[in-house]
């Protein structure tokens, strides 16, 4: 499938057939391991960064989808910002200036729980911009994401891909779970009711907003075990990539002073 003809409708949101849940576990936990120390040498490097976005329907799990992820590793190197609902000050600059202001310093990880991406999809399902500004935003995305590799960072974009009837099911448990009611919103059931023209507006993001560079991955996201395998083994690789090193010592042997 490509990203002209994109269609959610068609893509699975739970593991294949043939994935087992004790051995995927087993998977994730040795690649978590492996993390904790990728993290160390690009915390120690300090040269390069990672940005991770985070996007999904309401309850498709991005809270938990981060600790399940990141529990163990070093926090003095992992950052996560949440976007919220514009504050007034931020409304009264540009859209990506509060997003700017939490990309990556050298040597970090930063976690997005939600992105740039919210002023391309909640403002056109509540008709807040029209077309021709949501393309105006796309390309000026595309340049922010380009500007942000040019200068080091890698982004990494994930959609956490919950079904309809999954999210239902999540949004109940934010009613009848006295753990989870802290979760719940007067808008949860006007935004699950919603979910085609959320798809809509998702599917136009994939097909513009999806460079060869800065690809989006689509993650099964029924499933927690499943999701947080799928993230964690995608963040590993692309650490792996970047042929992370320790920089030399700066301390003179004994023998040398």
């Amino acid at each position: 499938m490509t990203m002209a003809d994109f269609d959610l409708t068609q893509l699975p949101t739970r593991s294949p057939a043939d994935c087992h849940k004790e051995a995927t576990v087993r998977q994730t936990k040795k690649i978590r391991q492996e993390l904790i120390e990728l993290q160390d040498r690009l915390y120690a490097e300090n040269r390069r960064s990672v940005l991770i976005i985070l996007q999904g329907m309401d309850a498709s799990g991005k809270d938990g989808l981060i600790r399940r992820v990141f529990s163990g590793i070093n926090p003095q190197g992992v950052r996560v910002h949440s976007f919220k609902e514009p504050t007034e000050g931020e409304l009264a600059h540009d859209f990506l200036w509060r997003i700017h202001q939490q990309t990556p310093a050298r040597g970090m990880i930063q976690v997005f729980n939600r992105s740039q991406y919210e002023d391309v999809l909640i403002t056109r399902v509540e008709h807040l911009i029209d077309d021709a500004e949501a393309q105006r935003r796309f390309e000026a995305i595309n340049n922010f994401e380009q500007l942000l590799q040019e200068a080091g960072t890698t982004v990494l974009k994930f959609y956490l891909h919950v079904s309809e009837k999954e999210q239902r099911e999540r949004l109940e448990e934010r009613v009848t779970d006295p753990a989870k009611q802290w979760k719940y919103e007067a808008g949860d059931e006007r935004k699950a009711n919603q979910w085609p023209a959320y798809r809509d507006v998702y599917e136009d993001v994939f097909r513009h907003c999806s460079p060869e560079s800065c690809p989006w991955h689509i993650v099964p996201a029924d499933q927690n075990w499943y999701k947080a395998h799928v993230v964690a083994k995608t963040l590993r690789d692309a650490l792996v990539a970047m042929d992370l090193q320790y920089p030399a010592s700066k301390v003179k042997r004994w023998e040398d002073r």
